[in-house]
């Protein structure tokens, strides 16, 4: 029997891949594709469900983003948010308005009694709504479903067609029981029983990789990070030995990396890992250099080069492996985002991806879902726990010129750092918590003399919906353990500030 899964039509909402995952953390696949998706397309592929996601635009807009109108004869339950809703509206036989007061953030909504989609929700409950444009007069069939202050149709329904839309985004961790809503469309309305399971994914991968790769041999980049290394357990589960990764060692790591990269892969996993040390190149490279999107594109070149010289000698390899996720893919989907301009990751160039056949196991899956997978492998939590780490690494935590003498020092703050705040017991809640090395010196008394030494920022940040991130309020004697660590244990430091700026208007690294 097909398995049940719902299909996002992407109109470009900042939301769309938090929607996939809330839907996926019911047990239920759900994929975002084009918004211009044909309809026969879908009819082949039979979603239970289609979801139709925000956007940046009214739909009045000269260039307003659009579905096949077929869609809305395929005989599938029809969900819409905020673009999508007005979006219906207009295809359906209503009438779209430009709202006189435009609704951002917070909002309370009162639900009308028996609308289906918020079955189980109280009466009155708060939502994040997003609107500009507004529902005028309701398509022919259609019920409202709830109103709000400002917006007499916050929510309205069809039940007899099963289509159904909602002002507000249910999928925003602000809204009240958002979660009990998508599962009263995912799973009262389209019948979907949770059967989607990362462990049987899991089993279905190797046994896919096994048929892909047959008996050839697969070189895959190796960064340390989550992804990469969850990708090199699948992979070695499904050809063993004949599996080569490759992992430069930039110079721009945290404190002892490859270490840990060598022990828990090639001791304790018996995975190959060749270990290129090339942070003398990168430092050369770097020499003098303090722009940040200079040190980008530096650190991206040679790493290219790197590993394309690195990638020649394994010759007998006809597959290139890359930890790509689906988050990767998916910021590429929208009409109004262009693919070419997304970037997530060192990318190879494009004589070395010439060579050989392309392998990316995880390309299905979400950071979380990644994750999952890795403690259904039996990766240890300490690797799989890992924070997210950017590419360009400890460069872009330096500001000012990239020394080898600047990233040990950070790496012996940020060690502390990280010691410290694991002693909380709130720490997987943390999504990063790191130092930045400032190009200031600041004055102090150390031994009763005046020194010059540098100004660390302590940087710790919580992510509510994958978009907006605030500051992590730290107790005070965590941050007093922190300070008084890194200027008594690190030379070269004697102020230690903490950043509690949110994101937006700042953003989480420095860089």
């Amino acid at each position: 029997m097909q398995q049940k899964w719902i299909a996002i039509l992407d109109f470009g909402s900042q939301y769309t891949q938090l929607l996939a995952q809330r839907i996926r953390a019911q047990q239920v696949y759900s994929e975002i594709l084009r918004c211009d998706t044909p309809a026969e397309v879908l009819r082949e592929r039979k979603p239970a469900g289609i979801i139709l996601s925000g956007g940046a635009n009214g739909v009045s807009a000269k260039d307003a983003l659009t579905c096949d109108p077929a869609v809305f004869e395929l005989g599938v339950p029809v969900l819409g948010i905020c673009y999508g809703m007005q979006l219906m509206t207009k295809m359906l036989g209503g009438t779209v308005t430009s709202g006189a007061e435009e609704e951002y953030g917070f909002s309370r909504v009162a639900a009308v009694q028996g609308a289906r989609l918020l079955t189980g929700n109280t009466l009155d409950f708060d939502v994040w709504m997003s609107l500009g444009d507004r529902v005028e007069t309701l398509p022919l069939g259609f019920a409202v479903s709830a109103r709000s202050l400002e917006c007499p149709i916050a929510a309205m329904r069809d039940e007899a067609r099963n289509f159904y839309a909602l002002q507000f985004h249910p999928e925003a961790t602000y809204t009240q029981n958002g979660d009990k809503i998508l599962r009263n469309f995912v799973s009262s309305v389209c019948g979907c029983t949770g059967d989607w399971q990362l462990t049987a994914w899991a089993d279905e991968s190797v046994e896919a990789l096994k048929r892909q790769i047959g008996d050839e041999r697969v070189i895959l980049g190796l960064s340390g990070g989550v992804d990469s290394v969850v990708a090199a357990v699948l992979l070695h589960k499904a050809i063993g030995d004949r599996l080569q990764c490759i992992f430069v060692d930039n110079g721009l790591l945290r404190f002892n990396e490859v270490k840990q990269v060598e022990e828990r892969l090639r001791a304790k996993l018996g995975i190959n890992v060749h270990i290129v040390p090339a942070a003398e190149r990168f430092y050369a490279a770097l020499k003098g250099v303090t722009d940040p999107e200079q040190k980008r594109q530096i650190i991206r070149r040679e790493f290219s080069e790197v590993f394309a010289d690195e990638a020649r000698k394994f010759g007998n390899c006809k597959f290139l492996a890359q930890g790509t996720i689906y988050s990767d893919i998916s910021d590429g989907v929208c009409l109004t985002k262009d693919p070419a301009k997304v970037v997530h990751a060192i990318g190879l160039p494009d004589e070395v991806k010439a060579n050989f056949e392309l392998v990316e196991p995880l390309r299905d899956l979400f950071k979380d879902e990644v994750r999952a997978v890795g403690r259904v492998l039996g990766i240890d939590n300490e690797l799989i726990d890992r924070q997210p780490f950017s590419w360009p690494g400890l460069a872009i935590r330096i500001s000012g010129e990239v020394t080898a003498e600047n990233v040990q020092l950070l790496q012996q703050a940020d060690i502390r750092v990280k010691e410290e705040m694991r002693k909380l017991s709130t720490y997987k809640n943390i999504w990063k918590c790191f130092a930045i090395l400032l190009p200031v010196t600041s004055l102090g008394i150390r031994d009763y003399k005046r020194t010059y030494e540098r100004v660390c920022v302590v940087r710790c940040v919580d992510n509510a919906d994958g978009r907006a991130v605030d500051w992590t309020r730290v107790p005070s004697d965590t941050l007093n353990r922190i300070s008084c660590r890194i200027v008594n244990e690190v030379p070269g430091i004697n102020r230690v500030l903490f950043d509690i700026t949110s994101k937006p208007p700042a953003t989480v690294e420095w860089e």
